[in-house]
């Protein structure tokens, strides 16, 4: 190096200096230029938002909100009622102590059930009566749209509710029907837990759930037990209206939910009025099993949601059951067709 020039020593350094640069742009292109040139990874996840719904497995919980409020779990109930095959559609019309509900059923010969039709609340019959003219006209009215469904007049049939025997305008009712050459059939409250058994329960929970219906006259809550089926009755959530007090109603009820056989406290199948409120509030589009809440997490609205959910909160501490299931089609007067 001794023998070259200044200049040529320093284009021998620049070449050097350049040589660098450009392999270390090559194989370290994050180091020169801040990164300009790197490989950058998108994060596609999208977080839910405040109000969103995150589901995992058989669970679905609602995060919390800016409000302050806490979480709600509400857990899904998975099983399918299988389908009738070759059916016969049947009619019957619930005669219940605060109004009528209908219904229309596909059912076959092996008492597989399908629920075609159905009306719920149809009060305006009981409260518009002045006579027996125009009782005759609603219950004409009320035959003639299940006929246009295409239930055979000898398929209609008529219960009156044990709760609703207890109403003096039935009396009305049933006379106007006897006229029209219908048969009226009357259920006690023990018949109507177990009919309701016979329409709710599924088979392959017999021996390890118990049915309750919550209505406005009375409660029912029945079970199986060896062959037979056990219905027992409570009071209904119209108590308040008989001046029984809430703590009066929530013993009773306890008392009866304790006879509830221990294996048979891990689910329960719940209808009626109440229930099918609560239900509302927490259905999942058009799903036939609804998971209520525990009775705490619900704010009544009105004095028979308070007392009915008086007497939910006494059945669920009596018997420590965790999973009330709401069947949206069963019913305990479908129960009563599935014994024709």
């Amino acid at each position: 190096m001794s023998r070259l020039t200044p200049f040529a020593r320093i284009l021998i350094v620049m070449a050097i200096v350049a040589a660098i640069f450009f392999g270390v742009k090559h194989f370290f292109p994050g180091v020169i230029g801040g990164g300009d040139t790197a490989t950058t990874t998108e994060d596609t996840t999208t977080a839910p938002a405040d109000d969103a719904t995150t589901t995992t497995g058989t669970e679905t919980t609602t995060p919390t909100d800016n409000s302050g409020g806490t979480p709600t779990t509400t857990s899904s109930f998975s099983y399918t009622a299988p389908e009738p095959v070759n059916g016969k559609k049947l009619g019957v019309v619930e005669l219940g102590a605060t109004g009528f509900n209908s219904f229309i059923i596909n059912v076959d010969a092996q008492k597989n059930w399908k629920l075609e039709k159905a009306d719920y609340g149809s009060s305006l019959l009981y409260e518009s009566m002045t006579d027996d003219a125009e009782v005759t006209a609603g219950l004409k009215n009320y035959i003639s749209n299940m006929l246009a469904f295409g239930v055979g007049g000898k398929d209609i049939h008529f219960v009156i509710s044990s709760g609703a025997q207890k109403v003096e305008e039935t009396k009305k009712i049933i006379a106007a029907l006897k006229k029209m050459k219908y048969f009226v059939n009357t259920v006690t409250p023990e018949q109507e837990g177990q009919l309701a058994l016979k329409s709710v329960l599924p088979a392959s929970y017999n021996d390890k759930a118990f049915v309750v219906d919550i209505g406005s006259g009375n409660t029912k809550i029945s079970w199986i037990q060896g062959n037979s089926v056990i219905g027992k009755e409570a009071y209904g959530a119209k108590y308040f209206q008989k001046n029984i007090t809430d703590d009066a109603a929530y013993q009773n009820a306890a008392a009866m939910a304790k006879g509830v056989p221990s294996g048979q406290r891990g689910t329960c199948f719940i209808i009626g009025g109440v229930p099918f409120e609560l239900a509302k509030q927490g259905r999942n589009g058009k799903e036939r099993y609804t998971v209520l809440k525990a009775p705490g997490d619900y704010k009544a609205e009105g004095d028979k949601q308070k007392a009915g959910l008086n007497i939910y909160k006494a059945i669920a501490e009596a018997t420590g059951c965790k999973e009330f299931v709401f069947d949206w089609d069963a019913n305990f007067t479908i129960g009563f067709l599935l014994t024709l």
